[in-house]
């Protein structure tokens, strides 16, 4: 089985998966995959468009349920997705009570977290696209999670917005110390926010490299042999 190498120094990981595949009507999608994942680390998965690497996310968040294999992963997750998947017809502050169950207070606290101090009352209608980005930041953040999965977040926007976006969830990172995995198509993105960069190939998919920010970098032979780089 093909694994891939974790850091020698994590301990009792927030999420740990032990895939040996999954199947859909049109054949294999993701083959063996092994992940785990430390409290506070940033994973990102990377790969070409049509890889699985939003499938993968999708049975991390428990949302794809028919794979083989297991997973053991916190009961308190926050996913953001590519479209904001807000309530149009809810305040900004009843985007956050109604789905995490907070207090009025912690929601208009949150909302000023994310650069929405004052909008509580308004309508993710009345929203940018970036704001209403934020808005999805606020409230998978409010919910206090164990586990954040985010899929391609920072998707559709201009390059002004993604360097604010991401300056944003480094400060809400920080903040909140959360064990994130980042689903991306733009390295620049893994490189700067990630603590590993996991990279999807092959059909079906697998993990073909793990790579450490540290420098540690690590490649999957075909034969499943694992080696660590110079």
């Amino acid at each position: 089985m093909l694994y891939a190498v974790e850091d020698p120094g994590a301990r009792d990981p927030v999420l740990s998966l032990s895939l040996k595949g999954l199947a859909f009507d049109k054949g294999p999608v993701l083959g063996p995959v092994e992940l785990n994942l430390a409290a506070g680390e940033t994973l990102a998965l990377v790969g070409p468009s049509g890889i699985g690497k939003t499938t993968l996310l999708r049975i991390m968040a428990g949302l794809e349920t028919e794979f083989e294999g297991r997973l053991d992963a916190p009961e308190r997750c926050s996913v953001v997705f590519q479209e904001p998947t807000l309530l149009s017809w809810r305040t900004l502050a009843d985007n956050l009570r109604v789905t995490t169950g907070v207090s009025r207070e912690a929601a208009i606290d949150a909302l000023n977290e994310v650069g929405l101090a004052g909008r509580w009352q308004d309508f993710p209608g009345q929203l940018s696209l970036g704001q209403q980005r934020r808005l999805s930041l606020a409230r998978a953040f409010a919910a206090k999670p164990d586990l954040l999965l985010m899929d391609e977040p920072f998707v559709s926007l201009d390059p002004e917005l993604v360097e604010e976006m991401m300056v944003l969830f480094e400060i809400l990172r920080r903040t909140h110390r959360v064990a994130t995995v980042l689903v991306t198509h733009v390295m620049s993105e893994a490189e700067r926010l990630a603590d590993r960069i996991v990279t999807l190939g092959g059909h079906p998919a697998r993990i073909l490299e793990t790579r450490q920010k540290s420098g540690a970098y690590f490649q999957l032979s075909a034969s499943g042999v694992t080696s660590p780089g110079s």
